[in-house]
């Protein structure tokens, strides 16, 4: 935890804008708390200190018809084997490209189902 007199960088919490905390997600998940916490602990899902609180908070774009985004998993590991860190996963998943073929971001991208493009452009960091 920070020092109180620390500002904290919220930025990628605006970035993302909608959280879902864990129990919130678990809710929406349909998914048992202890299910939930796996799920971000194996990276299926990329979590984040969010809010006055600093709770443990998902974006709740990696939600879809409550599940997981199927294309997201595979995503999260091209982009740790890039070598980006979780918070630059976040950031690159949430940032506005206007080279996409459609209007948005990466995960704009995956929830539309398009994650070949989204995965090819991730391998690409690597370089």
């Amino acid at each position: 935890m920070s020092d109180a007199s620390e500002p904290v960088d919220r930025t990628l919490e605006n970035l993302v804008g909608d959280w879902l905390p864990v129990p919130d997600l678990a809710e929406a998940l349909g998914l048992p708390l202890k299910a939930t916490r796996q799920l971000i602990d194996d990276r299926q899902v990329l979590a984040h200190r969010v809010g006055e609180r600093l709770v443990i908070a998902v974006p709740a774009a990696f939600v879809q018809d409550g599940a997981v985004l199927p294309t997201l998993p595979g995503t999260i590991t091209v982009l740790r084997d890039a070598g980006l860190t979780k918070e630059e996963s976040l950031t690159w998943l949430f940032t506005p490209d206007d080279t996409l073929p459609i209007d948005g971001s990466p995960v704009d991208m995956l929830r539309a189902g398009r994650r070949a493009e989204v995965r090819k452009r991730a391998q690409e960091l690597a370089f």
